[in-house]
C-alpha cells in the first residue's frame, strides 16, 4: 500500500488528466496530481450524504509530514465531531471585507431607513474614517483590539471618533443579522467611547442687544440678504434647528393658527408653536414667486444653502465670535426657563422626545427660583432688620450683633 511521504509523492508521474493518489495508511488522505506535473495535498470525506474535499496545500512548500498531520486533525473533526471543513472553507471565501459590508449598510440599510442628514453622516464615517483602516480586512475577522486602535488614531476628533464607532457597531451588528460574523461578536461593544464635554453657550440681554444692532444695520444698509437676516432672527425665536428654518416651505406655515406644521424634523412630524415677533417677520417677508421657501437662495426655487457666512460676519460685528448658531436653539430654551416655564414645556417647544435631552437645561431652572427667593428673603430681612434696630439696648448679645453688623453695612 502506498504511503505519501517525500520519495512516493516526487515518483509520482504526471499523465495528460490530473489524478489522486490516496495514502494507504490514512484513508480520506491524498495527493492530487496536476498534467503540468504540480502536486497537492488534501483530503476526501463524505458529510451528510456529500463528497467533500479540501486542499492543504502544495507539495514542495508543504512537506509530506506536515500534511499528514494536517489530514489526520481534520479527519478527525470530521469523524469524531461532525465538523465539515469545506463549509468553513466557503464560508471563509464568501466572506465580506469591511468595505464590502460597508457598501451593503449604506444601501440596504442607510439608504432605506435614515433622513438624508444621517445618510451623509454614516457615509462620511464609512469613507472616510472606516475604509482606510479596517476596508481590505474581512469583516468576521475585526477584533476589539483593530478597533481600538482605529479610535487611538482618532483621538485628536474625539467627537467624530465616537460618531464613526457607532457607524461601525450597527455595521457589525447587522454583519451578524445577515451572517456575516457569529452572534454576539461584535468587536465595537467594549470600547469606551471618548468624554464628550456638551457645550453650552447662552446669549446674555446685553449679548442679544448686541446681535439685534448687528442684525439691524446690513438691513439697513443692505449688506447681507434679508432672508439670512429673518433666518437668524427666526432661529432665536423659534428655537427650531438650523435645517428646520432654512428649508422651511410656505406650505407649512400657518399665519393664521401661528403655526409652523414640519412634515419631517429630526424627530419626526411636529409643529412649531410661533410667538407674535416671529409672525411679524414671517408676515413682512416678501416671498418670491415660483420659489416654495421662506428663505430663499440665489438660484430659481432654492433655499438659502448657506448661512454660516452671513452668520460670521453678523457674529463678528456683534462681538460674538464664540458662537454657533446651534446657540440660537439654547438661547430660546434659556429664555423659556428664565420666563418661568418649566423643562417638560421648553421639551416640547424645542421637540424634544427624550427628557434626558431637556434635562441638559436643568440647573438653569433654578435661576428664576433662586430670583424670587432671594428678592423674598430680603423684603423679609428689611422688616426683620428694622424690627432689630428699634429693639432696646439689654436685648440679647446676639440681636446687637447683628444690629452693629448692618450699621456697619450703611454707608
Amino acid at each position: 500500500m502506498l504511503k505519501l511521504t517525500k520519495r512516493s509523492v516526487e515518483a509520482l508521474k504526471p499523465k495528460e488528466k490530473d489524478y489522486i493518489a490516496f495514502d494507504g495508511e490514512l484513508p480520506g488522505f491524498g495527493v492530487r496530481v496536476m498534467p503540468s506535473g504540480k502536486r497537492f495535498f488534501l483530503i476526501q470525506y463524505r458529510i451528510h450524504g456529500r463528497s467533500r474535499r479540501v486542499m492543504l496545500g502544495q507539495f514542495g512548500p508543504v512537506t509530506a509530514e506536515v500534511a499528514r498531520r494536517e489530514a489526520m486533525r481534520l479527519l478527525c473533526e470530521v469523524r469524531g465531531l461532525g465538523s465539515d471543513p469545506a463549509a468553513a472553507r466557503d464560508f471563509e471565501r464568501r466572506a465580506n471585507t469591511v468595505k464590502q459590508l460597508g457598501e451593503r449598510f449604506l444601501d440596504q440599510y442607510v439608504r432605506v431607513r435614515c433622513k438624508p442628514s444621517t445618510q451623509s453622516e454614516y457615509r462620511r464615517s464609512v469613507e472616510i474614517f472606516i475604509n482606510p483602516f479596517l476596508g481590505e480586512q474581512r469583516a468576521r475577522s475585526v477584533t476589539s483590539a483593530d478597533v481600538a486602535e482605529l479610535q487611538s488614531m482618532m483621538a485628536h476628533i474625539p467627537y467624530q471618533a465616537n460618531r464613526t464607532l457607532g457607524v461601525l457597531s450597527k455595521m457589525m451588528n447587522l454583519a451578524e443579522t445577515w451572517g456575516i460574523r457569529d452572534k454576539h461578536t461584535n468587536p465595537c461593544e467594549d470600547i469606551q467611547r471618548f468624554p464628550e464635554r456638551k457645550r453650552e453657550r447662552f446669549l446674555s440681554a446685553r449679548e442679544l442687544a448686541r446681535l439685534g444692532a448687528a442684525l439691524a444695520q446690513p438691513e439697513l444698509e443692505g449688506g447681507e440678504s434679508p432672508y439670512a437676516v429673518a433666518a437668524i432672527r427666526l432661529l432665536l425665536l423659534t428655537g427650531c434647528r438650523l435645517s428646520e428654518i432654512q428649508k422651511l416651505e410656505w406650505r407649512y406655515v400657518d399665519l393664521d393658527a401661528g403655526e409652523l406644521r414640519l412634515p419631517d424634523s429630526k424627530t419626526g412630524a411636529k409643529t412649531v408653536h410661533l410667538g407674535d415677533a416671529a409672525l411679524a417677520i414671517l408676515r413682512e417677508l416678501p416671498r418670491v414667486p415660483g420659489n416654495p421657501f421662506v428663505i430663499t437662495g440665489k438660484k430659481d426655487g432654492a433655499h438659502l444653502t448657506d448661512l454660516q457666512h452671513p452668520w460670521q460676519r453678523i457674529r463678528k460685528a456683534a462681538d460674538l465670535e464664540d458662537v454657533r448658531i446651534h446657540d440660537l436653539r439654547h438661547t430660546f430654551a434659556s429664555g423659556g426657563l428664565a420666563a418661568g416655564e418649566g423643562l417638560p414645556m421648553i421639551g416640547k417647544l424645542l421637540g424634544h422626545t427624550q427628557v434626558q435631552t431637556t434635562a441638559r437645561y436643568a440647573h438653569l431652572a433654578a435661576d428664576p427660583i433662586k430670583a424670587a427667593a432671594n428678592k423674598i428673603s430680603e423684603r423679609l430681612a428689611a422688616a426683620l432688620f428694622t424690627a432689630i434696630s428699634a429693639a432696646p439696648a439689654h436685648t440679647t448679645p446676639s440681636i446687637n450683633n447683628v444690629v452693629r453688623f448692618r450699621a456697619a453695612d450703611k454707608p
